[in-house]
């Protein structure tokens, strides 16, 4: 991807651990397992098992970082 694509991408710079920990803390666990209907959110979350779900998972990992545009941007 070139660089002036990322330019105007808005999560450019933003790692997912950074995207999760947002949203946790805007919405906490309970909410964002029920906006993110996945499993790791909604049965004994924690940062680190999430993030691994999130990183093999691309669609689940495309829902979280779209509600993180949606909500802070």
């Amino acid at each position: 991807m070139a660089i002036d694509e990322q330019k105007n991408n808005p999560l450019h710079g933003k790692t997912l651990e950074f995207i999760l920990k947002q949203l946790v803390w805007h919405y906490g666990w309970e909410e964002l397992g029920i906006l993110v209907k996945i499993a790791c959110f909604n049965n004994n979350p924690t940062m680190n098992s999430s993030l691994k779900f999130l990183r093999k998972t691309d669609w689940a990992r495309k829902k979280v970082e779209k509600l993180f545009l949606n909500t802070f941007h």
